[in-house]
């Protein structure tokens, strides 16, 4: 693990006193040029990122959490348009609260910047959701700071894990489908990114079908971003299509509800014509019409969860790295109708 570059480094190997250092930084205090580009020259050799929390520019617990949620495109307000970023966040931050902590939230691509802000602002932990690439995750693993991943497939070790079996969820909210009776189903998803939530989620949505003896058709698969505006293209492209379908999975509530809005201004009834299923048991979806039949996955505990593990690891450094696994739980409600098929 590489330890943080201080300002005592910064000062040892220039030669110099921290004070001066510490002058060359703020700019408080005048330093001849020459002792001024001899400090920045280490700096700059050493890869020291000042602390902007810190007094006097010594480290100190600044109580403060960093949480990072995954931004799909340029411009993107992804916590804003899933709701399930609401309740997740909502959940970190009371949790944190009641713990005497604070949390930055960064909706954001993860790059290098965000490395030297963990250092800038000093973090004492950090929560990533969801999935990034295998450079980040490498750079984040030399910082000395804990962190813990939700909703990741992160093959390193290195970091605290918390999520749900995302496969084989999928793969049984596909198998109540077929039970129902429905054999032409249609799949709603997010970007099928390797390793992550949503590539998993789809193939539990294939394994149900092989294990059926049943064939799905790409045709009728939908990908888009996880918005709720993405779920009604989604019914407008299914009827604008005339896909032989008598059901549609979708990976996300937000998603679903999208579609039944999709529908509804299509004239197509749901479950009547066109069942239903969901992915999260976000709080909206007992309020719909029909309700939702959906996956609940318990969402506020894993906020809860990752808080309590952070701070654990903050007070000890040295604990043991935790992986843990949450079941689920499918709710019926009354988005699937039961269905004969005569072929």
């Amino acid at each position: 693990m590489k330890n943080r570059v201080t300002i005592r480094d910064v000062a040892a190997a220039a030669n110099v006193s921290v004070a001066t250092v510490s002058y060359v930084l703020n700019g408080k205090k005048k330093v001849s040029e020459e002792t001024r580009q001899k400090i920045l020259a280490v700096i700059d050799e050493l890869g020291f990122v000042p602390d902007l929390n810190a007094r006097g520019l010594s480290v100190k617990d600044t109580k403060l959490l960093g949480v990072v949620v995954p931004q799909t495109e340029p411009g993107s307000k992804l916590m804003f348009h899933n709701i399930f970023y609401s309740e997740l966040l909502g959940s970190i931050e009371y949790a944190a609260r009641q713990r005497g902590y604070h949390v930055i939230i960064s909706a954001t691509d993860v790059t290098e910047d965000y490395l030297h802000l963990i250092q800038e602002r000093n973090l004492a932990g950090v929560i990533i959701i969801g999935t990034y690439q295998n450079c980040f995750f490498s750079e984040l693993k030399t910082l000395d700071v804990p962190v813990v991943l939700i909703d990741s497939y992160c093959k390193y070790d290195y970091f605290h894990k918390l999520r749900i079996d995302d496969e084989d969820c999928s793969y049984q909210a596909t198998e109540y489908v077929i039970r129902q009776g429905h054999r032409r189903i249609g799949l709603v998803t997010g970007h099928l990114q390797e390793d992550g939530v949503m590539q998993k989620r789809y193939r539990g949505f294939l394994r149900a079908f092989e294990q059926n003896g049943l064939t799905f058709s790409g045709e009728n698969l939908y990908e888009a971003t996880v918005d709720y505006e993405s779920g009604v293209r989604a019914a407008d492209w299914f009827a604008d299509t005339k896909a032989d379908i008598t059901a549609v999975v979708a990976t996300a509530d937000v998603l679903a509800i999208g579609l039944m809005k999709g529908f509804y201004e299509k004239g197509i009834r749901v479950p009547e014509e066109v069942s239903i299923i969901g992915f999260d048991d976000l709080d909206i979806s007992k309020y719909t019409t029909p309700g939702l039949t959906t996956v609940k996955q318990p969402i506020s505990a894993k906020g809860e969860r990752a808080v309590e593990i952070l701070i654990e690891n903050i007070e000890n450094p040295k604990m043991e790295k935790v992986e843990e696994v949450f079941p689920v739980e499918l709710i019926e409600r009354q988005s699937i109708r039961k269905r004969v098929e005569t072929t």
